[in-house]
């Protein structure tokens, strides 16, 4: 059939190549033959994507790998910091049964209560103890100092002077509410954030003794020797039971002030 003169033949729909003869030289080096640019592009698409994905997936996967490895570091750092803390409180632990039992043995063969002053077995006794409460934490404080209590050794005993004597021990942040502390001697003791709530301190020597942040509420502090000792921040000293006190100067009163200046503007006598 005779083509009508209104369609065009597949010679009149292809359009004459007006690229340069330079061009046609290079784009035929090439390889790609008669293909456009248009045409080894869309080849190349594909392709490209496949390597984006590609990058994109190990990305992720570096990342997730990352977060993997952060996570377990964690964990080892936690179990590390447990098990760290674990042989801490073991250690602690050791150390407070090994006093016991030293303390124990100096009591029942040494005949600790019935020695002299300045015996050998007291100047033992008192350099295990003040040992032991400079490496112990708190509430294993509290266990060593109520032991000493419960064996009435560092407390005044029909007017017998305390057995061991605890100048200079650290009692940081120990419980010793309601303990019997008459006429211990605590010469410069570290008691800051001590629980001293009802304690009977009469007559003891707290001088240069440090009460930083103590709770001395409902205390007995007369007869008590308070000379420099520090003070500040602490709980419950009322003035009533700062005038019971045998001496405060020289101390750093509750509110950060020296002992002359508070009395000053308290408008009340030197004691």
């Amino acid at each position: 059939m005779a083509e009508g003169k209104g369609t065009p033949t597949s010679e009149q729909e292809k359009e004459p190549d007006k690229r340069p003869p330079w061009w046609k030289r290079l784009w035929e080096r090439t390889g790609f033959g008669d293909k456009t640019l248009w045409d080894v592009l869309q080849l190349l698409i594909v392709p490209l994507v496949l390597v984006g994905i590609g990058l994109l997936f190990e990305m992720q996967q570096a990342e997730r790998q990352q977060a993997m490895e952060e996570q377990q570091q964690a964990l080892e750092d936690r179990r590390a910091r447990a098990e760290q803390k674990l042989a801490e409180q073991r250690a602690q632990d050791e150390a407070l049964q090994a006093y016991l039992d030293q303390m124990s043995s100096l009591l029942l063969e040494k005949d600790l209560r019935t020695s002299e002053q300045e015996s050998e077995v007291r100047t033992l006794a008192r350099a295990r103890t003040l040992t032991v409460l400079e490496r112990l934490d708190p509430s294993r404080k509290t266990a060593v100092y109520q032991f000493l209590v419960d064996s009435d050794l560092v407390q005044s005993i029909d007017e017998r002077d305390p057995i061991i004597s605890l100048n200079g021990a650290d009692l940081g942040g120990a419980n010793v509410s309601d303990a019997n502390l008459r006429n211990a001697d605590l010469n410069g003791a570290d008691l800051n954030g001590a629980d001293l709530y009802k304690a009977d301190l009469s007559g003891a020597n707290l001088r240069f003794a440090s009460l930083i942040l103590a709770d001395l509420r409902w205390g007995n502090l007369s007869e008590a020797n308070l000379r420099n000792a520090n003070l500040h921040d602490a709980v419950g000293l009322t003035d009533e039971r700062i005038a019971a006190a045998v001496t405060l100067q020289g101390a750093t009163m509750p509110n950060g002030q020296n002992y002359t200046d508070w009395l000053i503007s308290n408008g009340t006598g030197e004691k």
